[in-house]
């Protein structure tokens, strides 16, 4: 079944914003894990706009070893004060999974996904030194992607799809037809040996839709939505519906 992986780089905005340390990650991610997800997702940018590197290690030394920390980012983007770059990150907290992302510093937030046809060459050997690591290498796609296979051929073991296009789509009441490219994109993907991630504005107007149409999905990344539901009902509360909606996706 799909596991659910919380982004919590929300909650390290709302901490910036004032200063201080509330509110409190770690809290956010306990009480995240106590609603039963399996996973927590962290995007720690060169800029430390919201989680910063004592954030990655501080949730590290906190998770069960029952719930994944999957940690994103730009394996290019530079070292500088506070960020040591992402190979260096992932070598100190060994997550279980990371996933690049072709973000550049002055993105609001990820828009798009690597080109397997223009990058493949130059992420060998990011790729393998992750892999020695021990972590399992995801890497954001577009559903437009094509030469999938190239990704398995350097050792990439997961695509994540950028679901963006299919979420402004939904809210359109053009959801099935959005969905379907991603349907298409996701077999494409399996057939080269690849696992399936999926992540960016989905929420619980639009996962059941995109579950049911382009199953079967490894997991699902979810921040934005999430947390700012959360904001109403509490993340527990919010954790548990999404984990729901899963489940019911599963037996459909």
């Amino acid at each position: 079944m799909t596991s659910l992986s919380v982004n919590l780089n929300k909650i390290a905005v709302l901490r910036n914003s004032r200063g201080g340390t509330e509110p409190d990650i770690c809290v956010a991610a306990t009480a995240a894990i106590r609603a039963g997800c399996q996973g927590i997702t962290i995007h720690p940018r060169p800029d430390a706009r919201h989680v910063r590197f004592g954030d990655v290690m501080a949730l590290r030394d906190l998770l069960p070893d029952t719930v994944e920390l999957n940690i994103e980012g730009n394996p290019f983007a530079p070292p500088r004060t506070g960020y040591p770059g992402l190979v260096s990150i992932v070598e100190q907290a060994r997550p279980q999974q990371v996933t690049l992302v072709p973000d550049s510093d002055n993105q609001l937030t990820s828009d798009h996904g690597f080109d397997p046809m223009i990058d493949s060459d130059r992420l060998i050997s990011v790729v393998n030194a992750l892999k020695a690591m021990g972590t399992r290498v995801s890497i954001f796609v577009d559903a437009s992607v094509h030469g999938l296979d190239r990704l398995r051929a350097i050792g990439i073991d997961r695509v994540e799809l950028y679901t963006g296009p299919y979420a402004a789509a939904h809210a359109t009441g053009e959801g099935k037809a959005g969905a379907n490219i991603y349907a298409r994109v996701a077999d494409d993907a399996r057939l080269a040996g690849l696992g399936v991630n999926a992540g960016h504005d989905l929420s619980q107007s639009n996962l059941e839709d995109f579950l049911a149409l382009v199953a079967p999905i490894d997991e699902v990344s979810i921040g934005h939505a999430l947390i700012s539901e959360a904001l109403y009902d509490g993340i527990e509360t919010t954790v548990r519906r999404y984990l729901a909606i899963i489940t019911k996706a599963a037996g459909a």
